[in-house]
C-alpha cells in the first residue's frame, strides 16, 4: 500500500541539510535569496502574474469589505488594512454609524504611522480591553515583530489614544495577558531560564500589580516541566466575577481550575480530553471522548450542561445538550447573555438551534429564528456578559458573504455584504461523497461551470488539511474565484479524515499511527474526480499549508502519479526532527513522538522528508514558507527543497522574510505570494 512505501533515500543523523535550521544565519538566508530569485522570481516577473497580484491585491485592499467588529462599551472597534494603511488602523464607530452604507470611523492606533515613529515593523495581534469599568478606558495591545507569534503587550488608554506612559509592558515573547482589575494583570510569558515549555510556551502563570517590575509579579500556578502551555485569565461577568488557570498539559490534554481566595486552586473535575466552558452560572463539557461519571455514558462529540454549583458539591447530574450521530457534529456552542446557540453540522451544512435555561434548571430548545439556509453560516456574540445579540454570519463558494445582527428570537437585521469579486455565472457547487480505501465515505465540494465537457482536460485544483479536528466549510473567496474560477479552473475541497466534519471521531481516525487514513481520503477524492471525467493527473494540482502542508507532501511522496502539480505551504515534511523544532513538541498527540522507536517506526511512513526517492519521477512542486514562522519551522521546506533541488527535481521555492505562520504581514505580501500559488498551477496544469 502506497503509505507504507519506504524505499528511497533515508537522511542520515548527520543531516546534510540540517544547516538550514539556522533560521536567520547570513549563509541560511543567502541561500534563501538564491532560491527567491530563481523560478520564484521567474514566474512573478511574468505579465500574468503582474496582472493576478494587481487584482488580487484589489480585492484584499478593498474598501468594500465586511468591517468585522467587536463590541466595547459604546463603541464597535474594527481592524483594517487597504492601500492606504498597509499594516493596518484600529477604528471605532458607532452601531448607529455601523449600520449605514459608509460608517464614520475614529482611528485609535495607525500601525503604519507607529512604525514609521519607532522604525519597527509591528504586525497586529491583537487588543483586550478592560471590562467591567464604565469607562472600557484601558487595553492591552499585542504586536508582533514581521508576524511571528511571539509578541510584546503594551498598555493603551482608549480615551488619549495613545500608550500609557510607565504603563504595563510585557517584553517579546510567546505568552499573553489578562486584566484582573485595573491595576492588576494576570501575565504569563518568559521569565528566565526554565519558564518556558518544550514547545516554547509559558510555563508559569503570576498576578502582577501596577507600578512593579515584571519580575516582582507574584506566582499563581507553575506547570510541569514537560507540560505545553499554562495560562490565567479572569471572567468579568458582572455577579460571576472569577479567576481561572488553564493547564494545558497537551494537545487535547488539559486541565481547568478556579483560582480562589490564597490562590486556592479547585479542579473543574472533567475528562483531560473535554473541553470545559463556564458562562454565569453553567458549567458545559464538550466531550472528544466516551464519559460515564455516574451511571450514564455519554458519547464523543456530547455537549453537557449542569449548574457550576451543583457541579462543585459532587453532582453528576449532566444534562445532554446535543448528542451527535453519524452525520453530524457539533461546530459550535456560542453563549449570550441568556442563551445559548448551537451550531451543528450535517454532513458539512450547518443548521442552528436555540437553548434556553429555565427556572427549573432544563433547557428549552427552539429554532433559530431567520437563520440563512446557505453553505456555511457562523455565530458570534455581541457581548454575552451583558446582551442576547448575535452576529450571524452566511457564506458559501458562489455567494459573496453576509452580515447580520440579531436578537435571539427576532428576525436578523442585514447589515453588510462583501461584494461580488468575481463572475459566477455559470459556475455551480456540489456535494460529493467517496469511498476511501478502508470503505470509509468521505465527502467533498466541487465548484465547476455548468458546462464543463467532462473530458478529463479541466484545469483542477484540490484542497484539503485533514488535522487538529479543523473543519472545512463552503466559503466566498474572491481570491480563489477571481485567480482560479473565473479563469476556467475547477475546485475541490476534501473533507477528510483528522479534521472535524465529523466530530472528535472524524479526527481521532487519523491520528498517529493512522495518519495514513487522511492521506488515503485524500488519494480518493484525486481518483474520484478524474472518475468523473473532471480532470486527468496531469491537469490535477493540489494545495494545501501548516499540517496541510505534511498533507500535500505526503501526496508528493507517496501519490505522485495522482497529480501534476503540488503547492506546499507552511508545512511540516521533516517529522523525525519536528518535535525538536519551535512549538512541534506540541503536535505529539497529532502525530506521535518520533524519538520513541515504536511511534518513529510508524510516523517515517508520513514523513515526507524521509519519503523522498532521489531516483522518482514527482510532480513540480513549489514550496512556500517564512522567515519569521516561530510555529512551524522555516527548516520543513527549506530542508526538503533543498534536497528536491540536489536530486534534480523541479522545485519552485519562495520564503517570504516576514509574515509568521500565516506566510504573510501584509496586504502586498499576500497578494505577492497567493499569486505565486495560482500561477505556478495555471502553469503546470494547463
Amino acid at each position: 500500500m502506497a503509505h507504507l512505501r519506504t524505499e528511497g533515500t533515508r537522511v542520515s543523523h548527520e543531516d546534510p541539510y540540517a544547516w538550514l535550521e539556522d533560521v536567520e544565519g547570513e549563509q541560511q538566508l543567502d541561500w534563501v535569496r538564491a532560491r527567491n530569485s530563481e523560478q520564484a522570481a521567474t514566474l512573478a516577473g511574468t505579465p500574468e502574474f503582474a496582472a493576478m497580484k494587481a487584482r488580487t491585491l484589489g480585492i484584499l485592499d478593498s474598501e468594500e469589505k465586511i468591517p468585522d467588529v467587536s463590541k466595547i462599551g459604546d463603541f464597535y472597534y474594527n481592524f483594517w488594512r487597504d492601500a492606504d494603511h498597509e499594516r493596518g488602523l484600529w477604528r471605532r464607530t458607532t452601531l448607529e454609524s455601523y449600520r449605514t452604507a459608509e460608517p464614520e470611523w475614529e482611528t485609535v492606533l495607525d500601525l503604519d504611522a507607529l512604525n514609521e515613529a519607532e522604525g519597527e515593523n509591528w504586525v497586529w495581534h491583537g487588543a483586550s480591553v478592560l471590562r467591567g469599568d464604565e469607562e472600557y478606558r484601558l487595553a492591552i495591545i499585542d504586536l508582533s515583530r514581521g508576524g511571528a507569534d511571539a509578541d510584546v503587550s503594551r498598555e493603551f488608554d482608549l480615551q488619549t489614544r495613545s500608550f500609557v506612559e510607565g504603563g504595563f509592558f510585557r517584553p517579546e515573547s510567546k505568552g499573553g495577558t489578562s486584566w484582573i482589575d485595573a491595576d492588576t494583570l494576570f501575565v504569563f510569558t518568559d521569565f528566565g531560564e526554565g519558564t518556558m515549555t518544550p514547545s516554547g510556551y509559558p510555563r508559569i502563570a503570576k498576578r502582577w500589580h501596577r507600578g512593579t517590575p515584571l519580575e516582582a509579579a507574584e506566582t499563581v500556578y507553575e506547570g510541569a516541566a514537560e507540560d505545553m502551555y499554562i495560562a490565567a485569565y479572569h471572567d468579568s461577568t458582572p455577579g460571576f466575577e472569577r479567576d481561572f488557570v488553564s493547564r494545558s498539559i497537551a494537545f487535547y490534554n488539559s486541565e481547568l481550575y478556579l483560582l480562589g481566595a490564597g490562590d486556592e486552586l479547585t479542579r473543574i473535575d472533567v475528562p483531560n480530553s473535554a473541553e470545559p466552558d463556564i458562562k454565569r452560572e453553567w458549567l458545559t463539557v464538550e466531550l472528544r471522548e466516551e464519559w460515564t461519571p455516574a451511571n450514564v455514558t455519554y458519547p464523543a462529540g456530547a455537549l453537557l450542561a449542569i449548574r457550576l454549583e451543583e457541579f462543585l458539591a459532587g453532582s453528576r447530574d449532566l444534562q445532554a445538550l446535543y448528542t451527535p450521530t453519524e452525520t453530524s457534529s457539533l461546530a459550535s456552542a456560542t453563549w449570550t447573555r441568556s442563551h445559548l446557540v448551537l451550531n451543528i453540522l450535517e454532513d458539512v451544512k450547518n443548521r442552528l438551534e436555540v437553548l434556553t435555561p429555565t427556572a427549573h434548571g432544563t433547557f428549552e430548545r427552539s429554532a433559530f429564528v431567520g437563520a440563512a439556509q446557505v453553505g456555511t453560516v457562523a455565530v458570534g456574540a455581541v457581548d454575552s456578559r451583558l446582551s442576547d445579540a448575535v452576529w450571524l454570519y452566511a457564506t458559501d463558494f458562489l455567494s459573496p458573504t453576509t452580515l447580520s445582527i440579531a436578537e435571539i428570537g427576532s428576525a436578523p437585521e442585514p447589515l453588510k455584504s462583501m461584494p461580488v469579486f468575481f463572475d459566477a455565472a455559470g459556475l455551480v457547487a456540489e456535494q460529493h461523497f467517496v469511498t476511501s480505501d478502508d470503505g470509509t465515505r468521505v465527502p467533498y465540494f466541487l465548484i465547476h461551470r455548468e458546462d464543463l465537457a467532462f473530458d478529463g482536460t479541466a484545469p483542477t485544483l484540490l484542497y484539503g488539511y485533514g488535522g487538529f479536528e479543523i473543519s472545512l466549510t463552503p466559503t466566498y473567496s474572491g481570491v480563489l474565484g477571481s485567480a482560479w474560477l473565473e479563469q476556467g479552473g475547477v475546485y475541490a475541497l476534501a473533507n477528510i479524515r483528522g479534521g472535524g466534519e465529523y466530530g472528535p471521531r472524524w479526527h481521532q481516525l487519523a491520528l498517529k499511527e493512522n495518519r495514513h487514513r487522511a492521506y488515503e481520503d485524500m488519494a480518493a477524492v484525486a481518483k474520484d474526480l478524474v472518475e468523473r471525467g473532471i480532470t486527468a493527473s496531469a491537469h490535477l494540482g493540489v494545495q494545501g499549508g501548516s499540517n496541510g502542508g505534511l498533507l500535500t507532501g505526503n501526496m508528493l511522496t507517496q501519490y505522485p502519479d495522482l497529480f501534476g502539480a503540488v503547492v506546499i505551504q507552511v508545512p511540516l515534511l521533516d517529522m523525525k526532527r519536528y518535535s525538536h523544532l519551535l512549538a512541534g513538541a506540541s503536535w505529539m498527540a497529532e502525530y506521535g513522538d518520533p524519538d520513541d522507536p515504536a511511534q518513529w517506526e510508524y510516523i517515517q511512513h508520513f514523513s515526507p522528508y524521509h519519503l523522498f526517492d532521489a531516483d522518482a519521477d514527482y510532480p513540480p512542486v513549489l514550496f512556500t514558507t517564512s522567515t519569521r514562522d516561530d510555529r512551524v519551522h522555516p527548516g520543513h521546506a527549506r530542508k526538503m527543497a533543498a534536497q528536491m533541488i540536489a536530486a534534480g527535481k523541479d522545485v519552485t521555492y519562495y520564503e517570504n522574510i516576514e509574515g509568521g505562520h500565516g506566510g504573510a504581514a501584509t496586504n502586498g505580501q499576500q497578494a505577492h505570494m497567493t499569486s505565486l500559488a495560482y500561477r505556478f498551477l495555471s502553469e503546470r496544469l494547463t
